[in-house]
C-alpha cells in the first residue's frame, strides 16, 4: 500500500498500469496454515478457470465466458480480509470471488453450465453468481452497474446497525470493478454518495492494465494515479499489489477496518494483471507475447508457493497432494454438473416475483440453500420459514 503524493511516473517496460511502479514493501508473517489455505483457494480457482475453458470449448458453456486467470490473490486476499458478515459484490468476472467466499465449485459450475443445480438454478450464468448465505450479491453484466449497489450494501448494513439495532456501525461492503467501468457514470455517482453520506464501502478497482482491449492509459486520464478518482470525492484512495497474496490480505485488513471504525469509504486500486484473454473471444492481439511471459513470471500462485516451500512449510508432497485434491474436486464439479438437469420449462414462471401471483408460480431457492419455497433472500439459509401456498392464499 502506497501513498499517492507524488504525481511522477516514467514507463517501464511491459508497463500495463499508466507509468507508475507496484508498491513493494514488506509483511508480517501470517501462520503457515493460513498461507497454505490461500494457496489452496488459489489453486482451487486456478484449476476452475482451467476446466471453464475447456468446458466452453466443449460447448458446454455457453455466452460469454470470462475467466480469473492471474488475478486469484485479490479474491483470497481480499475475502480473507474482512469478516463473513461484511457484503461483497463484484463484476462479471467472479468464478474467482464466489470460489473464495465459499460457494462450492460444484453450485459454481453448474451454473456456468446453465442447470438447476447452480447457485441461480442455471438462470444467471457465468456472469451472475449469486450467495446469500455467504454474503456474495453477485456477479453483474452490466459494466459499473454492481458500484451503486455495494454503496446500497453498505448503506443498509450501517442502517441496520445504528437506526434498527441501535447501535454502532460495524460492517464495511466490498464492491469490485474492473479498470474500464472507472468512466462509467454510475461510478461517480456511487462515489459522491459514498463521500458524502458516510457509507463504509471499500471500491476496489481490478486494474489489470486493459479496458477489454484497450490500454488503461489510453482510455482513462490519470491512468498513472487512479487514487485521484477517490480522492476527488474526499474519499481516502491506496495503491495495493494484486499480484502478491500478502499484500492484498496486510493492506485490504488494514483499509476495510480503517472503513469499519471510521464509517468511511475507500478506494483502492489493486495493481494485477490477468493472463489470458478478456473473454473467450479474446484473441488479445493488443499485447505481446513478450509481455505476457513477463507478467506470468509474477505468477501469485508460483510465488507463495516458493515462499512457502522455501520456508520448509510446504513439502513436494503436500503441494502434489494439494493439486491432485484440487483437480478431483474440479473434475467432480465437472461430472456433478453435466448430471444436473437443465432447468424446465416450468422454471420461466418462477423467481419473477417472490410469491405466487396470477401466472406466476413464485420463488425457490437454489439446492445449495435447501430449495425453499416462497422465503425472501435475507431468510434463505432457514428453509423452517418456507410458507406453503395456503399460507399464502
Amino acid at each position: 500500500m502506497t501513498s499517492l503524493s507524488d504525481p511522477s511516473a516514467t514507463a517501464r517496460p511491459f508497463d500495463v498500469h499508466g507509468g507508475s511502479e507496484r508498491p513493494h514493501k514488506s509483511y508480517p508473517e501470517v501462520p503457515a496454515a493460513t498461507a497454505i489455505g490461500w494457496l489452496r483457494q488459489m489453486y482451487l480457482i486456478r484449476e476452475f478457470e482451467t476446466r471453464c475453458m475447456q468446458s466452453y470449448q466443449d460447448k458446454k458453456i455457453g455466452g460469454f465466458c470470462h475467466v480469473y486467470i492471474g488475478q486469484e490473490a485479490v479474491a483470497v486476499g481480499c475475502t480473507a480480509a474482512v469478516q463473513h458478515s461484511d457484503p461483497i459484490v463484484t463484476a462479471y468476472r467472479d468464478h474467482g470471488h464466489a470460489l473464495a467466499r465459499g460457494m462450492s465449485a460444484r453450485a459454481c459450475m453448474a451454473e456456468m453450465f446453465g442447470r438447476i443445480g447452480g447457485c441461480a438454478k442455471g438462470k444467471g450464468g457465468s456472469m451472475h453468481m449469486f450467495d446469500r448465505a455467504n454474503n456474495l450479491f453477485g456477479g453483474h453484466g452490466i459494466v459499473g452497474a454492481q458500484i451503486p449497489l455495494g454503496v446500497g450494501l453498505a448503506f443498509a448494513a450501517k442502517y441496520e446497525d445504528e437506526v434498527i439495532k441501535g447501535g454502532r456501525s460495524s460492517r464495511v461492503a466490498l464492491a469490485f470493478l474492473g479498470d474500464g467501468a472507472l468512466n462509467q457514470g454510475a461510478f461517480h455517482e456511487a462515489m459522491n454518495l459514498a463521500g458524502l453520506l458516510d457509507i463504509p464501502c471499500v471500491v476496489i478497482c481490478e486494474n489489470n492494465g486493459y479496458s477489454m482491449g484497450t490500454h488503461i492509459a489510453r482510455g482513462t486520464t490519470m491512468a498513472h494515479r487512479l487514487g485521484v478518482k477517490g480522492a476527488a470525492y474526499g474519499i481516502d484512495s491506496y495503491e495495493v499489489d494484486g499480484m502478491d497474496v500478502f499484500a492484498v490480505y496486510h493492506d485490504m485488513h488494514e483499509i476495510c477496518e480503517t472503513a469499519r471504525r471510521t464509517s468511511r469509504p475507500a478506494f483502492v486500486d489493486m495493481r494485477c494483471y490477468r493472463f489470458k484473454g478478456h473473454s473467450m473471444s479474446d484473441p488479445r492481439k493488443y499485447r505481446g507475447r513478450e509481455e505476457e511471459e513477463h507478467w506470468e513470471a509474477d505468477d501469485p500462485i508460483q510465488k507463495l508457493r516458493v515462499h512457502l516451500q522455501s520456508r520448509g512449510e510446504l513439502s513436494d508432497e503436500l503441494w502434489k497432494q494439494m493439486v491432485k485434491d484440487v483437480r478431483a474436486e474440479v473434475k467432480d464439479s465437472v461430472d456433478w454438473s453435466d448430471a444436473s438437469p437443465a432447468p424446465s420449462r416450468e422454471e420461466l414462471m418462477r423467481d419473477v416475483f417472490m410469491e405466487r401471483w396470477g401466472p406466476y408460480t413464485g420463488s425457490s431457492q437454489p439446492e445449495m440453500l435447501g430449495g425453499a419455497e416462497n422465503v425472501p433472500s435475507f431468510e434463505a439459509i432457514d428453509p423452517s420459514k418456507a410458507r406453503t401456498p395456503g399460507e399464502l392464499a
